[in-house]
């Protein structure tokens, strides 16, 4: 196992204490606690906040989405571990300006047990809460059974649309109620062409022979629903829209925002000819494209993949889609 770190055991707190010394004007840390990350941005009394939770080893997701129009708060584990629900706990007080606080998130089950816990630990403190929780990973279920999906780079575009709905002052009820609609417009799915190493655990977390590729892989190493023979770009294009298109409804006239994400060793030019396949369907089938993201922006370590995401819009959002945000990793001041 080759890795630039100092040691497997300071991973995250050398991680987070890098973040504090480049973007020490944007975020910071909550009593120097390494696990939780704030916005250093004036807020507005009476916003409600916005966190979410995680393990560690998907930068950007979620420790760079923390700053202005996104998340106010962040909290971590180890990799791919939940942090504890003292730790989200604690998070949603520091994020809590008197009308509640949302905790959005994947449907990962360390996390949904300990935000459960946390949620419940700050009604003591009269602070109220709403869980919105992502699945937006078509391979993980089938659609009668979307409950069970996992939530996956789809997960940045909520953060954007609750963000944004915060910032416009909406109340609780009502930035849930819109961050839920973006979700049920969100579909993904991704490819791995080869594992990732846990610093802590030494080894890939799963095996694939050189001339292979999986699809539908999760984010964590889960395992995806066929491995097939390498194929052309253009082909893994096709594959994955046909199972995203087949999910969603998405007619002549629609438009979408496509996010193409690489899972932490795929280079940018390998996901802009994915991207021009991907808008070359959506082009033939009448679909205009808002604002695509093409980078990463839910990693996997260094895992070698990508996955595709559409978010169909409507006005409202799409509105709140380019609202201006800042943060470490995201910055969109168009407005």
């Amino acid at each position: 196992m080759k890795k630039i770190i100092n040691t497997a055991d300071t991973f995250v707190k050398d991680t987070m204490e890098g973040i504090i010394c480049a973007y020490g004007d944007k975020v910071k840390l909550l009593k120097d606690d390494f696990r939780i990350l704030l916005s250093n941005y004036p807020t507005k009394d009476g916003k409600v906040g916005i966190v979410t939770a995680g393990g560690s080893g998907h930068l950007p997701m979620f420790l760079g989405y923390v700053g202005k129009g996104l998340l106010d708060g962040c909290a971590v584990g180890e990799v791919f571990a939940s942090p504890s629900s003292e730790k989200m706990a604690d998070m949603i007080r520091a994020c809590d300006r008197g009308n509640g606080v949302l905790c959005l998130f994947g449907n990962y089950n360390g996390d949904l047990f300990n935000f459960r816990m946390a949620c419940d630990e700050v009604e003591f403190d009269d602070i109220k809460t709403k869980q919105v929780i992502v699945r937006d990973d078509v391979a993980s279920a089938n659609k009668e059974n979307e409950k069970k999906r996992r939530g996956v780079a789809g997960m940045m575009y909520a953060f954007k649309v609750a963000g944004a709905a915060a910032d416009q002052m909406m109340s609780l009820e009502d930035v849930a109620k819109v961050t839920e609609r973006a979700l049920q417009n969100i579909r993904s799915m991704g490819v791995a062409l080869s594992p990732c190493i846990v610093p802590k655990v030494g080894r890939p977390t799963f095996t694939i022979e050189e001339d292979e590729i999986e699809i539908g892989m999760g984010i964590h190493g889960e395992a995806g629903i066929e491995v097939k023979k390498m194929m052309t770009a253009d082909e893994i294009a096709e594959i994955l829209m046909k199972n995203i298109m087949d999910d969603m409804s998405l007619i002549s006239g629609d438009e979408v925002s496509v996010m193409i994400n690489g899972l932490g060793g795929t280079p940018l030019e390998e996901q802009l000819i994915v991207y021009r396949k991907v808008y070359e369907i959506l082009n033939k089938k009448g679909i205009s494209v808002v604002m695509p993201h093409i980078g990463e922006y839910a990693t996997s370590m260094e895992m070698a993949g990508l996955s595709i995401t559409i978010f169909k819009l409507d006005e409202e959002l799409k509105t709140l889609l380019k609202a201006p945000a800042e943060t470490p990793f995201y910055t969109n001041l168009n407005k």
